[in-house]
């Protein structure tokens, strides 16, 4: 019984065709292929700004009022609570007196409070200086659970009294935060340069931070990489009540996305 093979002509035959339909092939699902990729790129990109944005709005609802200011368009520094409440203003009880001598008060509702807290009242000015300057910020000395006593290291004066009869506790583990975008490029493959970076627990309060430095010491983390572009507004629409506007753009291989987001900001101490 004779055999027969595969000829060289049918072998390059086969071969000619298996490669044009490999090519048709490719052509058909190159383009879906290259959307998945963009597409899962561009949800990784959101991702990491929805993130970043989410925590910045959380930290900035907490924030001590009119703590909240923006030294330039990529920036913005606060300084964070951790509790509050509300201090004695009459009797009976051991009511705050605000005459620059009475340090203690009792609370009507309890803060929980740590080692190296600190407490803030009558933050009405806008420029932040009540906090910045410490001239309602101070240090407490001691806590007594039991009678719901705070004493503070002295007294404050009778312009930082509020109607509201409310305190906040300063988060002695955050302190002031900031939030900068650093190195916000695109480099020649079309990536974002920059980052958004957190900073915190950089002031020990000790001495006053009138004006706004870049933070030097305690704690840094980047929130957000690939960042091509970044705008940062804070608008003051009446005393009471403020409006952080911040716009953050991520960019890899040529796909960007952009992310904005408007954060309220209570301002009533």
């Amino acid at each position: 019984m004779s055999q027969r093979g595969f000829t060289l002509i049918e072998m390059i035959v086969v071969i000619v065709i298996t490669g044009i339909i490999a090519g048709v092939v490719a052509i058909f699902i190159r383009a879906p292929v290259q959307g998945y990729v963009d597409s899962a790129r561009r949800a990784e990109l959101t991702d990491i700004a929805d993130t970043a944005l989410r925590r910045m709005a959380r930290d900035v609802r907490s924030a001590v009022p009119n703590s909240v200011r923006s030294p330039d368009a990529q920036t913005f520094e606060f300084v964070q609570t951790s509790d509050g409440g509300r201090y004695r203003s009459g009797p009976p009880g051991n009511r705050l007196i605000f005459n620059g001598s009475d340090p203690s008060f009792q609370v009507l509702i309890g803060p929980v409070l740590v080692a190296n807290d600190h407490i803030v009242i009558g933050s009405v000015q806008s420029d932040g200086s009540v906090v910045y300057d410490r001239m309602g910020l101070r240090p407490v000395s001691n806590y007594n659970a039991g009678t719901q006593t705070i004493t503070m290291n002295q007294g404050l004066l009778s312009a930082l009294e509020m109607p509201t009869h409310r305190f906040d506790v300063i988060d002695a583990a955050q302190g002031a935060v900031t939030y900068a975008c650093e190195g916000v490029d695109t480099d020649g493959s079309g990536n974002g340069t920059g980052v958004l970076r957190r900073y915190w627990n950089y002031w020990d309060f000790t001495t006053n931070r009138t004006s706004w430095a870049t933070p030097v010491g305690g704690s840094n983390a980047v929130l957000a990489n690939r960042v091509s572009g970044c705008s940062v507004e804070y608008l003051l629409a009446n005393q009471d009540f403020g409006l952080l506007d911040v716009r953050l753009t991520l960019k890899e291989a040529n796909e960007s996305v952009t992310l904005h987001h408007q954060i309220h900001v209570n301002n009533v101490p």
